[in-house]
């Protein structure tokens, strides 16, 4: 991994930091490996409670995108129309 994770280091806590590169990371194994479903949305739910705006969102997924090559939108969209306990692989 040679690039950041776009985060918010002022207002968001240690605890909040963790769990939004946790998010960041599943979306990194759903690209390079494979990655359990009810896993990755559980992530995007941590994820959404931090990041609760829409353009928020956008922002930093774009961000993430940008230096990574993966798309967060994509990942969590393909995840939300399989089953749980497959396996997502981008």
């Amino acid at each position: 991994m040679s690039y950041n994770y776009p985060i918010d280091e002022i207002y968001w806590s240690k605890e909040e930091i963790i769990d939004v590169v946790n998010f960041y990371s599943m979306v990194e194994k759903a690209y390079e490996g494979a990655v359990k479903t009810d896993e990755l949305l559980l992530a995007y739910t941590r994820f959404k409670q931090i990041v609760p705006s829409k353009s928020e969102e956008k922002k930093l997924c774009g961000q993430f995108e940008k230096e990574s090559g993966y798309s967060c939108y994509k990942t969590v969209k393909k995840a939300k129309s399989l089953g749980k306990n497959e396996k997502i692989k981008m």
